[in-house]
């Protein structure tokens, strides 16, 4: 059974006094018909947990330092309306006992835990956003992933690797600027995508008339459910492994890409669309700086003189990761120039840094 947890905050511009803070708001609490149990702060303010009859559970809290928290936790199904009357009693109550002493009340919708779909995913940069998810489309568990598709009703389906939300139907954007944001032509050019099982790469390089794509993706599963559930996303390219113009090899990166080396194949454009996490059943994946480095290295080797790599890089936020990111373009085997562009991803809800590089 899934809970909901609603949060209350004072904050005030003094210390409260803490037994009179108590006696104010102690009515408020009984006529709940609520068992209270005061702890033992060791003179770190008041704290008191209340639990109902009715399976409430609320934990009550004044602070030494003039902060006021309330947290409520309710079962689901729990009357909305009583939980709503003791959170507007309390902070009625809490009004009365500091007029013009509070700097701000802050009251946040409820979380919901344990619900059958969850809604609640961190951004990179480790903010936790709140989707409007309300169906889980498709769950699979691969040799190499949890890949779940979940259903927002403002970003369409998303596709998510082992909880960090990867792609929405919303997101060209994040397709566009992985591509070099309309500045390539395509036409005729031989093109390496690396990872990318989503499809959307693949689909709107093919709009653009290339001569040949190879894609190499480890996952067969991310592949079958983004086929069926983000249409919206990869369109008909996925329904066939090889195409007109473009042929998905189902396997890891690492050794292809050694092998088109040793071959001396190469491409005008190389587009590494892999997972943040890193995944490989190469033995160099002994860290994910290791990881990135050997993929850059491998794809600068298959590039043609001319050609060019694109990349993502992570949240705009996250400068030390980029900057480091950017020292690994310093110690490839050979020298690099690179640019990078700023792009708003609807679903990611921050902003997020896309790289071009190209040899020197």
């Amino acid at each position: 059974m899934a809970v909901r947890h609603y949060t209350l905050d004072f904050k005030l511009s003094a210390p409260a006094d803490i037994p009179a803070t108590v006696r104010g708001v102690q009515s408020i609490f009984q006529e709940q018909e609520v068992t209270e149990t005061v702890h033992d702060t060791e003179g770190h303010g008041y704290l008191a947990t209340f639990i109902g009859k009715n399976g409430r559970f609320g934990v009550f809290r004044v602070h030494s330092h003039g902060l006021v928290t309330f947290d409520l936790q309710c079962c689901q199904g729990d009357d909305i309306a009583q939980v709503d009357n003791l959170l507007n009693a309390l902070e009625k109550k809490m009004k009365t006992l500091f007029p013009g002493r509070i700097k701000r009340v802050k009251r946040l919708p409820a979380l919901r835990r344990g619900d059958e779909v969850d809604c609640y995913w961190p951004t990179a940069d480790g903010r936790l956003v709140e989707y409007d998810i309300d169906e889980v489309v498709y769950e699979e568990d691969s040799t190499y992933q949890n890949i779940k598709i979940l259903h927002s009703r403002q970003f369409g389906n998303i596709l998510i690797l082992n909880g960090d939300v990867n792609l929405a139907e919303s997101d060209l954007p994040y397709t566009q600027a992985i591509m070099g944001s309309g500045r390539e032509n395509y036409a005729g050019k031989e093109v390496l995508i690396l990872g990318g099982g989503d499809g959307g790469i693949l689909c709107e390089v093919v709009k653009l008339k290339p001569k040949m794509i190879t894609m190499v993706e480890i996952d067969q599963l991310v592949i079958d459910g983004c086929r069926k559930h983000m249409r919206k996303t990869c369109g008909n390219v996925l329904d066939n492994l090889k195409g007109d113009c473009y042929e998905v090899l189902v396997e890891d990166c690492v050794p292809v890409l050694k092998k088109f080396a040793q071959e001396g194949r190469t491409f005008d454009y190389v587009i590494n669309d892999l997972t943040a996490v890193p995944i490989s059943t190469a033995p160099e994946e002994d860290s994910t700086w290791e990881f990135l480095r050997l993929i850059l290295d491998l794809s600068i080797k298959v590039l043609r003189p001319t050609g060019k790599y694109f990349t993502q890089g992570n949240c705009a936020n996250l400068t030390e990761a980029l900057s480091q990111y950017e020292e690994q373009l310093g110690r490839l085997s050979c020298r690099v120039d690179f640019s990078k562009e700023v792009v708003c991803v609807p679903s990611y809800m921050e902003l997020w840094v896309f790289y071009t590089i190209w040899k020197k």
